[in-house]
């Protein structure tokens, strides 16, 4: 793991990181704010996954999240979205590719040597990051937006006992049965759809749900609605009786400005359930 920078930050450290990936088959980096209290000992994580288009550092630089994380005392941890580099199969289109890895394990060429985020987030960087900073992985939270609150779901869900608080704004709900989710399910994992289901929170909420606490945010005006289908992962929660707060925001749409409106009460919401016992 090499240092790219670190800058002293609400009392803490951001830094950035690059490291060979196994997973990935390339270099990765990685963003991380360490709050002051990391100097005495290991802190709690929360872990954000970024959208579409995104790299590690959109949220690190737009979300407002250090200040909150910093009173909480709460590291926050910022991945990139796909494999990168020299090699790594990409697409024109920007919803396919590199900045759209979607959280899976691809399956299908020309993806599956790089397209392994799946591994790459639920399991080579926790374990890299757990063994080189004073982190509590004990207690580990999980939040994300949009493509990213897609993957955040699924893995709450899909890594049982893993996280105690998951939250999500503006999530791809249900990719199955949207257009920002068949093309790249299929790409990625190919033409059957049994393989898709353990990547749409929709289904996985009626098939496993989530044991803890859940927090998401959509704006009524996002002006992709139509594509994150909040009111059938809504129904899902009800059927299953999960225990959920789902808001609907009033004149909010899909950007940053959106996001760091309500990262306090992400961050917050997290921080309850991370310092519970």
């Amino acid at each position: 793991m090499e240092t790219v920078s670190e800058n002293r930050c609400f009392g803490g450290t951001q830094g950035v990181y690059t490291h060979g990936s196994d997973a990935c088959g390339c270099p990765m980096t990685f963003g991380m704010f360490l709050p002051e209290e990391a100097k005495d000992g290991p802190v709690p994580v929360l872990w954000y996954l970024s959208g579409l288009t995104c790299t590690h550092e959109n949220a690190m630089v737009k979300a407002g999240a250090q200040s909150w994380a910093a009173e909480q005392g709460i590291a926050l941890i910022f991945p990139d979205t796909s494999p990168r580099g020299e090699g790594v199969a990409d697409d024109e289109a920007y919803d396919l590719g590199m900045g759209a890895g979607f959280y899976v394990n691809a399956t299908e060429k020309p993806w599956e040597p790089h397209y392994n985020m799946w591994d790459y987030v639920a399991e080579e960087l926790p374990a890299l990051v757990g063994s080189e900073f004073p982190l509590d992985m004990e207690r580990q939270g999980i939040t994300g937006h949009s493509m990213g609150g897609h993957g955040a779901l699924t893995l709450a869900m899909g890594l049982a006992g893993r996280f105690r608080s998951v939250s999500a704004f503006a999530p791809i709900s249900h990719p199955s049965a949207s257009d920002w989710g068949r093309k790249q399910l299929t790409a990625y994992l190919g033409a059957d759809e049994g393989t898709w289901r353990r990547h749409d929170a929709t289904l996985m909420m009626r098939e496993h749900g989530f044991d803890g606490p859940m927090l998401i945010d959509t704006g009524t005006n996002d002006q992709f609605i139509d594509l994150l289908k909040p009111e059938q992962f809504a129904q899902a929660v009800a059927e299953r009786r999960q225990q959920a707060t789902l808001r609907l925001q009033p004149g909010y749409d899909h950007s940053y400005f959106f996001v760091s409106t309500f990262m306090e009460d992400h961050i917050a919401f997290h921080a309850e359930a991370l310092y519970v016992g």
